[in-house]
């Protein structure tokens, strides 16, 4: 569950169409997208909809799920200025039914969650990708906390640890799960030099149709 308070937040911060975030995609997820196989897309903490409107003009079918009302009426926005076709979705990632082999790819791109609800989280993900399917992440790890004022949450609880995230995502085998530093510029709030952790997991077949 979101902390109290979260969607008026993030309802804020998105009141001025794409000066958080900007439009382009997560350049993590434009390096690796080709690896997504054709089918539906989920992207969890999608926010204003630039990588689900990415993926769309990829040709996948992109559900974008977030908190914010209005992140995503701006994510309808920038689908139609790019003459592609995205669902959203208003709720919180934690309550939000993946289901049960459902999707081609799952993407988390800045989906910080506290630690005590991140594993139900990437649990789900193992369980609603389709055999053959990616879950593409990339999220700030605690080094980042060093670099105050470029990105990431407050706290180190909402960042993982490439070690957490093996755990958490048991069942997916993992390409890449690393710990980078790499510049970043994504609008105001993700802009300058970062240290993350960029996870590329595709399911095997066996453990879902």
């Amino acid at each position: 569950m979101a902390m109290p308070g979260a969607a008026e937040m993030w309802n804020e911060r998105y009141a001025e169409p794409f000066l958080s975030y900007g439009t382009e995609p997560n350049d993590y997820l434009r390096e690796v997208a080709d690896r997504i196989p054709e089918g539906p897309v989920l992207c969890l903490a999608e926010g204003e909809g630039r990588n689900a409107v990415f993926l769309a003009g990829r040709g996948h079918s992109v559900t974008a799920v977030d908190l914010s009302e209005v992140g995503l009426a701006n994510a309808r926005e920038l689908a139609v200025r790019h003459g592609v076709e995205i669902e959203t979705v208003v709720a919180d990632m934690t309550e939000f039914d993946l289901g049960e082999a459902r999707w081609s790819g799952i993407v988390s791109i800045w989906g910080h969650l506290p630690s005590a609800l991140r594993p139900g989280v990437h649990a789900a993900c193992v369980r609603a990708l389709r055999a053959g399917g990616v879950f593409v992440l990339e999220a700030y790890t605690p080094r980042q906390l060093d670099r105050p004022g470029v990105g990431g949450p407050p706290v180190a609880d909402g960042m993982p640890t490439p070690d957490e995230l093996r755990r958490d995502l048991a069942g997916l085998r993992l390409e890449h799960c690393r710990e980078v530093d790499r510049d970043i510029a994504e609008g105001v709030f993700h802009h300058g030099p970062s240290t993350t952790v960029q996870v590329l997991g595709v399911k095997p077949s066996g453990l879902g149709a």
